[in-house]
C-alpha cells in the first residue's frame, strides 16, 4: 500500500469501518511510515476532540414530547373527513404502497453481511496474516503423524490431518488460529508456489453451507464433513484448489 492510497483510508480507518484485510494493510504501512503515523495521530487527536460534551447542545427534558404532541394535534387538525372507500382514498394509498415496496426491496441491501461473509472476511484475513507476519507455522513438518500430534492439549478437538503429498499438494506443518470466536486447527499445504491455508474447527453450533466463491482476490472453499468445519483459501487457480478440496474430503472419507 503506497502513501496515497494510505492517506485516503486513513479516516475510515480512524473510524474502524475498513475490512479485516484493509485494516492489516494499514497496521503494516503505519509501522513502516512516520508521515502517515503522524497523520493518523493527528486525526486520532481530533476525533477525540470531537466527542466533547461542550460541542454538543442538550436539548431540554421534556422536548421530544411536546414536538411529537405537537405534530399529532397539527395531523388532527388537517385531516379531512373523508370516506374510507372513496377515491381520493385510493390516490393517497397508491403512491405509498409503492414506496412501502421500494423499501421492502432496498432494504436487503443494506442490511450488511451474513455472518458466513463475515467470517469469510476473517479466514482471508487469517490467510494473509499468516503470510505477512512470518507465522506460517508453529509446526512445521511434512509427516501428517507429526503435525497431528502436536494440537494435543492445544485444542478441545483432534483436527484430521492427511496428506495428499502423491498427487501434489504435500503437506508442510500447521498452526493454532483464532477464527469465530474460538481457537481453530490450520493445515497447510502447498502446490507449486502456492499455499493453501485449511481451517478446521468442529462442527458444533450450525453445518456451514457448501460454497466456492472469489473473496478479496483469494479462491475460498467451504464446507462441513465428519463433524468439522473446512475451510480453505488460497491464491492457488480456483479449478485446482477445487481439486485439493475434493482430494480432501475423499482422504478424510476413507480414514
Amino acid at each position: 500500500m503506497d502513501c496515497t492510497h494510505a492517506q485516503s483510508l486513513l479516516d475510515t480507518y480512524v473510524d474502524q469501518e475498513l475490512d479485516p484485510v484493509r485494516h492489516l494493510e494499514m497496521q503494516e504501512h503505519l509501522q513502516g511510515c512516520a508521515g502517515c503515523a503522524q497523520n493518523y495521530s493527528d486525526r486520532q487527536m481530533i476525533h477525540q476532540s470531537l466527542k466533547t460534551e461542550s460541542l454538543y447542545f442538550k436539548a431540554p427534558r421534556g422536548m421530544e414530547n411536546r414536538i411529537q404532541r405537537s405534530l399529532r394535534q397539527a395531523a388532527r387538525a388537517e385531516a379531512p373527513s373523508r370516506r374510507w372507500f372513496s377515491g381520493d382514498w385510493f390516490k393517497i394509498a397508491a403512491p405509498l404502497a409503492v414506496a412501502a415496496l421500494v423499501v421492502l426491496m432496498i432494504v436487503p441491501y443494506f442490511a450488511g453481511p451474513s455472518p458466513d461473509e463475515v467470517l469469510g472476511q476473517e479466514v482471508v484475513a487469517s490467510h494473509i496474516r499468516s503470510l505477512m507476519v512470518d507465522h506460517l507455522a508453529d509446526v512445521a513438518s511434512t509427516d501428517e503423524h507429526t503435525v497431528k500430534p502436536w494440537f494435543n492439549g492445544k485444542l478441545d478437538f483432534s483436527p484430521p490431518v492427511v496428506d495428499p503429498a502423491k498427487e501434489g499438494f504435500p503437506l508442510i506443518g500447521g498452526r493454532l488460529d483464532y477464527l469465530n470466536n474460538r481457537s481453530v486447527a490450520a493445515l497447510i499445504y502447498q502446490r507449486d508456489k502456492h499455499l493453501i491455508n485449511v481451517f478446521v474447527w468442529p462442527a458444533t453450533d450450525r453445518p456451514i453451507t457448501e460454497a466456492r466463491k472469489k473473496q478479496q482476490g483469494y479462491n475460498v472453499i467451504r464446507w462441513t464433513g465428519s463433524g468439522m468445519n473446512f475451510w480453505v483459501v488460497s491464491d492457488l487457480e480456483a479449478s485446482q484448489l477445487a481439486k485439493f478440496a475434493e482430494l480432501l474430503k475423499s482422504s478424510l472419507r476413507a480414514s
